[in-house]
């Protein structure tokens, strides 16, 4: 007799997990189908957990290399990249260790294997041994996740070419590096490898980076990338790839050719949905492996729901989550709290790094909303000269005639923190959205988070 239960999901990366610990809460019967040997999905394997505590690291060496007070202390010594990677893998074990003691205290057993759909309430695991067992459900989430995009014309095998997945195995420190791709992921590792001192020439497909953030944003982080020495290459695509024995070059269609120690290629994602038995079921995934759905997350069949990385934009682990849990209630209830899943932050690690929230300049005026600028320069806050990271900037959006708060778009340092302040006044109901929070608000000083009072005076004062 197939085991039945009244959930399945199939993932434990941050969205399987958000359904999984949403539905556990209602005392529903549940199962999670996992193919790879620890849980966590490729957030917390090669993605998100591993590049940002790799960042960490690498800053901190920079501010030790930077610090007059530390000269001559041994933090000028020449660190490699492999000690660096090491001193990052322990957060990914107590991530691991933390997130298997959710599923045990909420007596959700994971089944480890490869799901495979045979019927849309039934999916076949094969098992680690050879094993199969069938499992049948009244609904299903879908939370595969993604891997980089890997053309074939290119040789992956060769030891100096990396996508972002293989690049943390890196047992050498490069002098030179060719970054091809320009969204978050390939600006993040531009960022690392500018700070480890390596040549860095960052190829972007598009006319900008990051298209999707506020105009004054891209061009802040543009400049400051140029400023730091890292070649930027806009309106490019690659005609072919040739591996050597001392690096690789990258030949493009407009001609240029360039070579370096390694070539990170960071040009798209594609969803893991292959072998799932999608075709059985009549879902097809498009031509990057990505399941369409609907506002509620719901495929072409209403009890399979698809969330995180597999649906495309926004590709976040915060708001993979956040889906998960929407797309659990929404089955076990028939609706979910909207709010779940509206106005969720971009946090971006460049360096410095960036967040975002809501309406871009770009957006308002194309909507034709009578908008206001409110601007908080970093280099004038207490906080930012103490600390030495005078760059950036907070800059509010609002209504010209309510004050209500449209975009929060932040640029420097604890910028991914900051945006939360924020995000808290943007979601309340009006009247309480309002610019004068940050007005009549005592900040604690000095501090970051006193750049919305700052920034709020500014942009009052160009009402009147």
């Amino acid at each position: 007799m197939d085991e039945r239960h009244d959930l399945v999901v199939i993932g434990t990366g941050p969205g399987g997990e958000g359904a999984a610990m949403q539905a556990a809460k209602q005392d529903k019967s549940i199962a999670v189908i996992e193919r790879q040997t620890r849980i966590g999905g490729s957030c917390t394997h090669w993605g998100t957990i591993p590049s940002k505590s790799l960042r960490q690291v690498i800053f901190q060496l920079t501010e030790a290399r930077n610090n007059p007070l530390l000269r001559g202390s041994g933090a000028q010594a020449q660190i490699e990249f492999p000690d660096l990677r090491r001193a990052a893998r322990s957060v990914i074990d107590r991530q691991v260790e933390m997130r298997l003691g959710f599923y045990e205290r909420n007596r959700v057993p994971i089944v480890e294997g490869a799901a495979r759909f045979i019927d849309p309430h039934t999916v076949e695991v094969t098992e680690g041994d050879g094993g199969q067992r069938r499992i049948q459900a009244d609904g299903f989430v879908i939370a595969v996740g993604c891997r980089p995009y890997r053309p074939a014309d290119v040789d992956f095998n060769h030891p100096r070419i990396f996508d972002s997945d293989t690049i943390l195995n890196l047992n050498f420190t490069p002098q030179s590096v060719t970054i091809y791709g320009a969204g978050v992921v390939g600006c993040e590792y531009t960022s690392m490898f500018r700070n480890l001192e390596c040549k860095v020439n960052l190829v972007n497909t598009r006319g900008k980076l990051l298209e999707f953030l506020d105009d004054e944003i891209i061009d802040a982080l543009s400049y400051h990338m140029r400023e730091r020495g890292v070649i930027l290459r806009h309106s490019e695509s690659c005609s072919r790839v040739v591996g050597t024995d001392d690096g690789v070059i990258l030949y493009l269609e407009s001609g240029k050719q360039i070579k370096t120690d390694l070539l990170l290629w960071a040009n798209g994602r594609t969803g893991n949905t292959d072998n799932l038995g999608l075709e059985s079921i009549g879902i097809e995934p498009n031509q990057r492996g990505q399941l369409d759905v609907n506002a509620d997350f719901q495929t072409r069949h209403p009890h399979i729901y698809a969330v995180g990385d597999v649906i495309g934009f926004p590709a976040l682990a915060s708001a993979a989550y956040v889906q998960g849990r929407y797309a659990a209630s929404h089955f076990l209830h028939g609706s979910a709290e909207r709010s779940l899943v509206k106005d969720i932050p971009a946090g971006i690690y460049t360096s410095p790094e960036i967040s975002s929230l809501g309406k871009t300049e770009r957006e308002l005026t194309t909507d034709k909303i009578p908008y206001e600028i409110g601007h908080a320069h970093f280099k004038s806050l207490a906080r930012a000269q103490i600390t030495s990271q005078t760059v950036g900037m907070l800059k509010l959006l609002f209504h010209r005639e309510s004050l209500e708060i449209l975009g929060v778009h932040c640029f420097g340092a604890t910028a991914a923190e900051i945006i939360h302040i924020g995000q808290a006044i943007m979601n309340q109901p009006p009247p309480n959205n309002s610019l004068r929070y940050f007005v009549n608000t005592t900040f604690n000083y000095p501090t970051m988070a006193e750049a919305y009072r700052v920034a709020a005076l500014n942009g009052l004062n160009r009402l009147f």
